[in-house]
């Protein structure tokens, strides 16, 4: 979402906050009450932009923006939460708008954090690949979860219809928070963000790996050696079947894409033969 100097400073700043303040927390419990008090903090403040503009207002001392927040949310917030809201406040973010979007980060990483506390994060990153891999071949689903004009309750009512019982309790909630959302392009684009999130949280890549059939765990393995060899950093391997590639594999690691499919060669030997 943020892309300027500053936002983006403020950003790595607070990330690093909330790491402090996860390690202080007793449980997983908590972590999970910290990311829902952010969620609900980032809904407040796109729900009214005076609020917004006036904490994220650079041209505004940092101590005056992190006390304003203070007497606001005092007594509403837990006190990791509110003083990581105040530590927010008191940031120089190059839009109100990136403050935002800041928190709805933060509390992303704080329910993964909770994933990671019990042992469950590659559960969550698979079913987080495979949904992704769901919305990417039924454009009408994905068209419905981001009809911002259909009220956000209607669209989370079809998520949960969709994972209920079949998810992990993260997983539901990360992208029940990604649809209720004003501020996600798409929840297409917002699965690639929580991907990768999950990944930087163990300081790795991910691979999203697509064959005409299952890969076992040996060929995984085998895969994620190579591919953490030829990036020169650790690289995981979530995989998908999709029968049309008749073989081969496509790769992706964030915007690079290896295509050794089948079926993308077959298509590139009729383009030939056509010319």
């Amino acid at each position: 979402m943020m892309v300027h100097a500053a936002s983006r400073a403020a950003q790595a700043q607070m990330r690093r906050r909330l790491s402090e303040a996860l390690q202080q927390l007793d449980g997983a419990e908590a972590a999970h009450r910290l990311a829902d008090e952010l969620y609900a903090v980032a809904a407040v403040l796109e729900q009214q932009p005076r609020l917004r503009r006036t904490i994220g207002d650079p041209a505004t001392e940092s101590a005056a923006r992190a006390d304003l927040v203070r007497r606001l949310f005092g007594g509403r917030l837990s006190e990791p939460a509110l003083d990581l809201l105040a530590e927010a406040a008191g940031q120089r973010w190059s839009s109100p708008w990136d403050l935002a979007d800041s928190l709805e980060i933060l509390a992303d990483d704080a329910l993964l954090s909770v994933a990671e506390r019990q042992d469950e994060l590659d559960e969550v990153e698979d079913e987080l690949f495979r949904f992704e891999r769901i919305l990417g071949d039924a454009g009408e689903l994905a068209a419905a979860l981001d009809e911002h004009g259909v009220p956000a309750e209607r669209r989370q009512g079809l998520l949960h219809s969709l994972l209920s019982g079949k998810a992990h309790r993260i997983t539901e909630e990360l992208l029940n928070h990604a649809v209720a959302s004003g501020r996600k392009r798409s929840l297409l684009l917002a699965i690639d963000d929580l991907l990768e999130a999950s990944a930087a949280r163990r300081e790795r890549s991910v691979a999203r790996v697509v064959s005409a059939t299952e890969l076992t765990p040996e060929q995984s393995r085998r895969l994620a050696s190579s591919l953490s060899q030829m990036y020169g950093r650790p690289i995981s391997v979530r995989s998908a079947v999709d029968p049309s590639v008749r073989g081969g594999l496509q790769v992706r690691i964030g915007d690079e894409v290896i295509d050794g499919t089948v079926s993308t060669r077959l298509a590139a030997a009729r383009a030939a033969l056509a010319g």
